[in-house]
């Protein structure tokens, strides 16, 4: 409801001079105003002004009995309770109850736990009490000036729990404060759900209205104008990726392990034990009689790895296999390589037999391999008869006895660039063929974790096999380390893309419900010092000498020469509070000293607007932060109405990495063309920003098929096929036809509307090394554009270049580019719902 209405419905010729205004919850802050404190009328409809932000994704995120007062200076404070568990409360404060500053958990040490907690103002102390109840029914009250530093709580009497609670009738009985405010309070509210109406309604835009919106409208005709003397510089490492494992992209997916569970370490916290099935034996069956299957940790290879497989044989031909990850996909005479550590625990030392077996084929190959009294690595190749899908890994002991196995492997050969334990070749080709400038990993909320002792530890991930020490990954699932950090900086020297780890701000994931909610749980301060050695560490590892401490180690890995390492990210998506603000400001300072030469990446929080983003780029403009990670997956509608987002960026502060960002659509099938162009009429803008935004990538980069936790995805898979979008046909055009200056111009249509000229957009940009331009134009309208190209006179080259051109119906899920040669003087016709490029090679 708009304010006129609001004004009109209380039958008001004039707008009065103040009102009541009521604070209330309903699953969030939300407000409602009366004249009268008797006659209320929601403002936005309910809208939710302020939501907590405390504990997992979901339901856990409550607020409870929120109590809102005007404290120092007429600032607006909130205070509410969180569960009925924890011995926090939360505090957030606002200037105007639109825009609210960081959340705040405080920890109080008296009661039980924290409920309806009262906040007060005391103007001639100027400090705040917070007073509160717990279970039992005792009260408590603490004190504080800044929301920082809290006085020791103590138990008060109940006269001491003063509430200024009043009830409402909105849409039922509801409880709150009322607020005696200026009018002009109040319509500044309407007036930011009224914009946020307006902008959601920009958001929802989608190709399926087109025929209405565009109905009657013809060809358009569209001359563009290249300034070939305003060229300026831009960033050459915009197109990049970005490596998460999430949705079975490492284990089962780019790591090309074939055997799951193979070192018997699953455990059922890595899915909160919510599954009874998924223990260290998930995977492993045993086939046969007379023999007993169980897993022991009496006297491991390694104390990362504690568990193994034991194998109690009364009677030979017992069989203990495993299906991989939904099946072991092989072909015909290619080398699978086996390993295994194994030892007799009991009876004469006897030979195991290994199978690789198909339910439909039958018995692919074999082979047979020695056993011993103590721990030992055994090896062979396997050349299957057939190709199969659903292969599964049989281990036969040959004669009674106890006989224990552990890191039992299965690899092709044929890795990608032919390393060992490296890279399935298909799904790493495919990301190479993007031709990223740079790639960062290993997340993501991976890196930060659930909870402090689930932060990603890239000390964890290096060396031996069977000394890395395996986690809980925060999707749901279990990671070996198998794919490590020096895997990682293998895979970007391969493919000539600059490593980009990330690493955590200290602080676990903001979702985090492990060891308290939020953010809460950052590093100790007492543990600081190590955690930051430890990414000085990661620089010596990746770039240091081999006379080094960790330089050896990655010589001894096999990779004596450094990896170039020139990029670091501290944090992901952070809930900027003052936990991570300390830790962020102690990592950066520390690491800016130590290494000067490397570049720190800071983080603007999951959203392209709000509190975390505000705190995020204050913390980058005081730091000096060199560049910025910002995060925003939105509605192709969002894409074409804010292709300006980065048009007014202030050049004299910290770059922009945009690390995070895709299109979708709501409902199963999320992306198709429309999405696609979309993001290629969004990257038009990224390159005309190019000074200012260094680098973008799209995310989450693969999927598999059937443990896709997250949609949409760039590239989707199975265990033997690779299923590239039509985004990331966007996102090779852009990869493989990136430059180093831009070439502002001017377009001139035909039908200026718009809904017309925002859905056409257009990029130059000139490698100055191979002396090319490229050429980027998007046509997201339903009609032909007849576009006409002037280069100015500057630029000599061919008439015939060659044209790449992505084109259909917008709603078809796949559309693979087309290429051809075109006059370049030509009036060129972009189909509708089309993405062309240029390649243009410029004469001396």
């Amino acid at each position: 409801m708009s304010t006129d209405l609001m004004a009109k419905e209380n039958k008001l010729t004039d707008e009065p001079d103040s009102a009541y205004l009521f604070s209330y919850n309903a699953n969030g802050l939300r407000f409602a105003w009366s004249r009268d404190q008797t006659n209320w009328t929601s403002i936005g409809k309910g809208y939710l002004f302020l939501k907590s932000d405390y504990g997992r994704w979901g339901s856990e995120k409550k607020m409870i009995s929120p109590y809102v007062i005007r404290g120092r200076n007429g600032e607006w404070v909130c205070a509410w309770s969180l569960n009925d568990q924890t011995n926090q409360f939360a505090i957030a404060t606002s200037k105007n109850l639109i825009n609210w500053g960081p959340q705040h958990y405080p920890y109080v040490a008296m009661g039980k736990n924290v409920l309806k907690p009262v906040v007060n103002f005391d103007q001639l102390k100027d400090e705040y009490t917070i007073t509160y109840a717990d279970v039992e029914g005792k009260h408590f009250q603490t004190k504080t000036k800044d929301f920082i530093t809290y006085e020791k709580a103590v138990e008060v009497p109940l006269s001491a729990f003063n509430d200024s609670n009043k009830t409402a009738n909105i849409s039922g009985s509801t409880i709150g404060q009322s607020h005696r405010v200026a009018w002009s309070v109040i319509k500044d509210l309407q007036q930011a759900y009224d914009l946020q109406q307006y902008k959601a309604k920009q958001n929802s835009e989608t190709t399926k209205d087109d025929a209405q919106r565009f109905a009657g409208l013809k060809p358009v005709d569209a001359k563009i104008t290249i300034d070939s003397k305003g060229a300026k510089a831009i960033s050459n490492m915009l197109t990049g990726i970005f490596f998460e494992d999430i949705n079975y992209a490492a284990d089962g997916g780019l790591y090309a392990e074939l055997i799951q569970n193979r070192g018997f370490e699953y455990n059922p916290s890595d899915k909160s034990f919510n599954d009874k099935n998924w223990n260290s034996s998930f995977a492993w069956k045993l086939k046969g009689e007379q023999t007993i299957f169980t897993v022991d940790s009496i006297a491991p290879i390694h104390q990362n790895n504690p568990h193994y497989a034991v194998l109690d044989v009364k009677v030979a031909g017992a069989a203990l296999t495993n299906t991989g990850f939904d099946g072991i996909a092989v072909k015909k005479g290619d080398a699978y390589l086996f390993s295994a550590f194994s030892k007799q625990l009991a009876g004469l030392t006897s030979d195991f037999e290994v199978r690789l077996v198909s339910n439909t084929k039958g018995i692919l190959a074999k082979l047979t391999l020695k056993n011993t009294t103590s721990w030992k690595k055994v090896s062979a190749t396997f050349y299957p008869s057939a190709d199969a899908t659903d292969a599964r890994l049989e281990i036969i002991p040959l004669a009674t006895g106890k006989f224990a196995f552990d890191m039992v492997s299965l690899f092709p050969q044929k890795t990608f660039k032919g390393h060992k334990n490296g890279l399935r070749a298909d799904l790493a080709t495919l990301i190479a063929d993007i031709h990223p400038k740079f790639v960062r990993f290993p997340g993501g909320c991976l890196a930060h974790g659930d909870g402090i002792q689930n932060i990603y530890k890239w000390k964890n991930t290096i060396g031996a096999l069977e000394t890395r020490k395996p986690d809980r990954n925060l999707w749901g699932y279990h990671q070996t380390m198998g794919l490590g950090y020096f895997e990682y900086f293998q895979f970007c020297e391969d493919i000539g893309a600059a490593p980009v780890p990330v690493i955590a701000a200290a602080v676990p994931c903001q979702n985090s419900g492990t060891g308290g909610g939020g953010q809460q749980g950052g590093i100790p301060m007492e543990e600081m010092d190590q955690y930051i050695q430890d990414i000085v560490d990661l620089v010596e590892y990746a770039n240091g000498g081999v006379n080094t401490t960790w330089g050896k180690k990655r010589a001894e890995a096999g990779h004596p020469k450094p990896f170039n390492l020139k990029y670091i990210g501290i944090g992901n998506e952070d809930q900027i509070t003052q936990v991570f603000k300390e830790r962020f400001t102690m990592i950066y300072q520390a690491l800016r000293k130590k290494h000067p030469e490397i570049t720190i990446i800071g983080t603007a929080g999951p959203f392209f607007e709000g509190t975390d983003y505000e705190e995020g780029w204050k913390i980058a403009t005081d730091l000096k932060v060199p560049i910025i990670d910002e995060h925003y997956y939105q509605s192709p509608g969002w894409f074409i109405n804010n292709q300006n987002f980065y048009d007014q960026y202030d050049r004299l502060k910290s770059k922009v990495y945009l690390g995070e960002y895709a299109a979708s659509l709501p409902g199963g099938n999320k992306t198709n063309l429309e999405t696609a162009l979309a993001e290629a009429l969004y990257l038009t803008s990224l390159e005309r920003n190019g000074d200012i935004v260094s680098m973008a990538s799209y995310a989450p980069l693969i999927a598999k098929e059937g443990h896709t936790q997250w949609n949409p995805d760039l590239i989707y898979f199975n265990n033997s096929e690779v299923k590239p979008t039509t985004g990331y046909f966007v996102q090779q055009l852009y990869g493989s036809h990136a430059g180093d200056q831009y070439l502002p111009g001017e377009i001139k249509l035909s039908n200026d509307q718009d809904q017309v000229s925002k859905r056409i957009a257009f990029s130059v940009v000139k490698n100055t090394k191979t002396n090319e331009l490229f050429v980027k134009l998007v046509n997201l309208l339903p009609v032909e554009v007849n576009t006409t190209l002037d280069l100015g006179g500057q630029f000599k080259s061919d008439n015939m270049v060659l044209k790449t051109e992505i084109s259909g119906n917008p709603s078809e899920r796949l559309i693979k580019p087309v290429t051809s040669n075109v006059n370049v003087n030509d009036v060129l016709k972009l189909p509708a719902y089309s993405f062309t490029v240029l390649k243009i090679k410029l004469r001396e």
